[in-house]
């Protein structure tokens, strides 16, 4: 069996475990992603019975629709109790890196909408440190040269995510070799400054809860 394989199986493993979290007939927040993707299988496959899901990218929105599942947009939807979305990153205290698919911002708006976020994960996402992955920050196109420029008195090395435009029309700065060692602290410093529409940490607003799958099974992750 290749590791591709045993990867994607471990996939779909945690994404039927969050489905055991999830309440029928309740409005959902659902994330982005090749984990969330096999959540949306299973809902799908299972028939799950939902009210409606509120979508954090137009990709996610055409997958659930796919699926037959109704999407509204998160302003009708009011607070949700419960949204399910993967990381490129977590630590043990359950805050992450996320933004490798450049959703981060409407992630970030639905996690904050949401009374609990269950992040699915595989064992290779799990991290001692954050920012071994390219931590991604959004930004309003007039402002990519300016908040390069902070970024790199920051200590980071930021590199313009090429031919890519968010859902909201802006660019991504991906941002190597950036000391997270107080996450908070560098997604604070980093959301005020101008331009700055968010960044992929989510430290101030960690996940709830992480379900990592591994090779023995599902394990369960709380802050």
């Amino acid at each position: 069996m290749t590791m591709g394989n045993t990867q994607f199986e471990q996939k779909q493993q945690v994404a039927l475990a969050a489905l055991d979290r999830v309440r029928e007939d309740s409005v959902l927040g659902v994330g982005t992603g090749s984990t969330v993707n096999c959540f949306i299988e299973a809902l799908a496959e299972r028939r799950f019975r939902l009210e409606a899901a509120v979508s954090s990218s137009e990709a996610t929105t055409v997958l659930l629709q796919q699926a037959g599942i109704e999407v509204v947009e998160l302003n009708q939807a009011g607070t949700l109790d419960l949204y399910v979305d993967g990381a490129d990153e977590f630590d043990a205290h359950c805050r992450l890196i996320k933004g490798g698919g450049g959703a981060l911002t409407r992630e970030k708006i639905v996690a904050a909408a949401s009374r609990r976020f269950i992040c699915i994960v595989d064992e290779s996402k799990k991290v001692g440190v954050l920012g071994r992955f390219p931590l991604p920050v959004e930004v309003i196109p007039m402002a990519r040269s300016y908040v390069a420029r902070q970024i790199v008195a920051m200590g980071g090395q930021p590199e313009l995510r090429e031919g890519f435009v968010t859902d909201n029309g802006n660019l991504i700065l991906d941002c190597h070799n950036m000391n997270l060692v107080d996450p908070v602290a560098v997604e604070q410093k980093l959301n005020n400054l101008p331009g700055v529409v968010t960044n992929g940490l989510f430290a101030l607003r960690p996940a709830d809860t992480v379900l990592m799958a591994t090779s023995g099974g599902v394990q369960e992750i709380t802050p």
